[in-house]
């Protein structure tokens, strides 16, 4: 079974899933969705058909002093659409506080064109956050 790391943003979704065995997280894909969480949960669907996934890590945007923002609302409410949809897949949080520092780094390390960024940015936090949830379990 494979794990599903999910960095949920307003209007782009970044994908990262684990290996079989649950050691290694590749970025996997940044769904444009524009406000429209049903394009994302349909993606989802299909992620599903073709990976045997038994978990969803949802990075939480927790505030820099901890405490729990619009976006973490938000999240919530994603949360909560993604319970009643794929009620038979565990649904995890971890905090993501600098995922997106940490994924802006490695880019400019990689020397990523600024345009390509947008593109990518999110799925590369999506890894960090399977990264982070892996490293716990």
């Amino acid at each position: 079974m494979r794990t599903l790391g999910i960095d949920y943003g307003d209007s782009r979704v970044g994908l990262a899933i684990s290996d079989a065995l649950g050691i290694t997280a590749q970025g996997l894909e940044t769904v444009h969705h524009n406000g429209n969480d049903k394009i994302v949960l349909k993606r989802l669907d299909e992620i599903l058909k073709n990976y045997e996934i038994d978990t969803f890590v949802i990075g939480m945007p927790i505030n820099m002093n901890g405490t729990l923002g619009e976006r973490a609302e938000l999240t919530k409410k994603f949360i909560h659409k993604l319970k009643c949809k794929f009620n038979n897949i565990n649904i995890e949080t971890i905090d993501e506080r600098l995922t997106t520092v940490a994924a802006h780094k490695t880019m400019n390390f990689l020397e990523v064109k600024p345009k390509a960024k947008r593109g990518i940015v999110d799925t590369i936090s999506a890894v960090y956050i399977l990264e982070m949830y892996m490293n716990r379990h």
